[in-house]
């Protein structure tokens, strides 16, 4: 336990028992406390008094440890954003909600199947992390320890227990739903980061339609424009919400990238631009409102119309699968091996993952929500803005995620049905120019993570990569290495761009453990 404790942040004893102790980096008292019983929850909103472990995982979101005097469960929140891993050590369960600290208790040791689907889709399934010695506890699942005996008991949420039945609600019974949850923040001061899409402008909308003390801020995507900026001044404008924009600087982003990644652990390549704004966000003491969620709940994020379309469960998997995977590369990257091998671990786990959601009407939403939203969107909001600061998710709150599932995918085809709750929220802010509809940039901005310094960074990781596990990559992506930093500018798309950075973070972790890791050999 002073190995555990002595790993990560500095943290005070929250709870001390012969059974179960809990250990915060903040003030953590519990929601109850009667003799010989406790009841601990960590988010960002926990129950008033004792209920059962799923009841408090699928209304609040949180994570917490319950103990009777009979038995202790630690257990996650319905989605599992809050992460909480795991390792089994002798006879004890050690947990943490980072997964450095329990690198203290256990080698460093590769799990191939996480890299695989951190590579292929940009963040890991089920309860892989990049380490094969740690576990996460997946949402809505509990480890339980009664009678000398540990069990894991898996339940299902709210939303599965129950078809959300199309109950035909309207948008603007949608828009009254976000005023309700907005209420629990009434006196708060509010930062809203609006894009030019449609999450922020309606979370934005309604905040300011309630007279809350609201700000908003934009940055760059980093996506080879600034369409988001100029959006986004346009929404805020007609709003008269005060607007500031984060700037970014090409020069600062090798090390942006690089403490992104330790910070997240390591679990997607995601983010990296993000990191100016967040810190930003540290020290602006404010609540920020993040729309994460929205795309799913209300307009059908990456479901395809092949997904819709499909007649078999099958298909229909197998089309979620491929809206969340990286598209062909414009040259091979992987070996003809390691791409097959990826390919069929990513499916094996993917069905895991998902199966669970099989059958259900919601099917095709909550398979991304529970996938790509948790465990690689969410590392944002709960990473990189938290703990320093604390974020508010409305549209995952259970009364507006409820009525959002309900409405079936097809009035959501197309983002109509968006579309008319924002025109309910304020029709002059739906009809302003949205990054949404509209395909074409306003102009073409150079991007920071192509620029000399990135590509400087992103060879030397491929390097790495290239020495330590040479069968992962494609003979041509050897080549390509070979000719230097400046041969990265060859990969110009999207698709491309992701490839490298998933490779890139590949070696900087292994870079980071390179005096730690005993064996990297490859499955394939």
């Amino acid at each position: 336990m002073g190995k555990l404790t002595a790993a990560g942040p500095r943290v005070r004893p929250a709870l001390q028992q012969a059974e179960a102790a809990l250990f915060s980096s903040t003030p953590l008292p519990p929601y109850h406390r009667a003799e010989g019983a406790f009841a601990f929850a960590w988010g960002e909103r926990r129950p008033a008094g004792p209920e059962e472990w799923i009841s408090v995982a699928e209304t609040y979101e949180a994570p917490g440890l319950i103990g009777d005097g009979r038995r202790v469960t630690l257990h996650t929140g319905g989605l599992g954003l809050v992460d909480v891993y795991y390792v089994r050590h002798g006879d004890a369960v050690y947990f943490s909600s980072l997964i450095q600290p329990l690198l203290s208790l256990v080698p460093v040791a590769i799990d191939w199947s996480a890299w695989a689907s951190i590579i292929q889709v940009t963040f890991p399934l089920g309860e892989a992390t990049p380490y094969s010695e740690v576990k996460r506890l997946p949402g809505s699942s509990a480890l339980v320890f009664e009678h000398d005996r540990l069990t894991t008991e898996r339940r299902l949420p709210r939303w599965l227990r129950t078809e959300p039945y199309e109950s035909w609600i309207s948008p603007e019974e949608i828009v009254e739903l976000l005023h309700e949850v907005y209420r629990d923040y009434d006196g708060r001061k509010l930062l809203v980061p609006v894009s030019g899409g449609y999450d922020s402008r309606l979370l934005a909308s309604v905040a300011k339609a309630r007279g809350m003390d609201v700000e908003s801020w934009t940055t760059s995507p980093d996506d080879g424009n600034d369409t988001d900026i100029a959006f986004a001044r346009s929404i805020t404008r007609e709003l008269g919400i005060p607007h500031r924009v984060i700037t970014q600087d090409a020069a600062d982003y090798p090390d942006d990238a690089v403490e992104v990644a330790r910070r997240l652990e390591y679990l997607t390549p995601h983010h990296a631009w993000y990191a100016p704004f967040a810190k930003e966000v540290h020290g602006a003491g404010r609540i920020l409102v993040d729309g994460l969620a929205g795309g799913p709940l209300l307009k059908n994020f990456m479901v395809s119309g092949a997904a819709l379309e499909a007649t078999t469960q099958a298909e229909r998997s197998a089309a979620v699968l491929d809206s969340l995977s990286l598209g062909a590369p414009t040259q091979p990257f992987l070996s003809k091996v390691a791409a097959q091998w990826v390919e069929e671990t990513v499916r094996e786990q993917f069905a895991a993952a998902t199966s669970m959601m099989h059958g259900h009407r919601a099917e095709l939403p909550l398979s991304v929500l529970h996938t790509r939203t948790v465990r690689g969107i969410a590392r944002s909001a709960v990473n990189l803005v938290g703990p320093e600061a604390s974020f508010a998710a409305p549209f995952i709150h259970p009364d507006f995620f409820d009525a959002a599932l309900s409405v079936g995918v097809a009035r959501k085809a197309q983002g109509r049905f968006y579309r008319e709750v924002l025109h309910a929220a304020n029709p002059r802010v739906a009809a302003l120019p949205s990054t949404n509809v509209i395909k074409q940039p306003l102009q073409r901005i150079p991007l920071r993570s192509t620029a000399a310094p990135a590509r400087n960074y992103a060879h030397s990781m491929l390097e790495t990569v290239v020495s330590r596990v040479p069968g992962l990559l494609s003979d041509e992506l050897h080549e390509v290495v070979a000719g230097g930093p400046d041969a990265l500018t060859r990969f110009n798309s999207w698709n491309d761009r992701f490839w490298v950075r998933g490779l890139v973070l590949f070696g900087l972790w292994l870079n980071d453990h390179e005096n730690d890791l005993r064996d990297v050999a490859a499955p394939f």
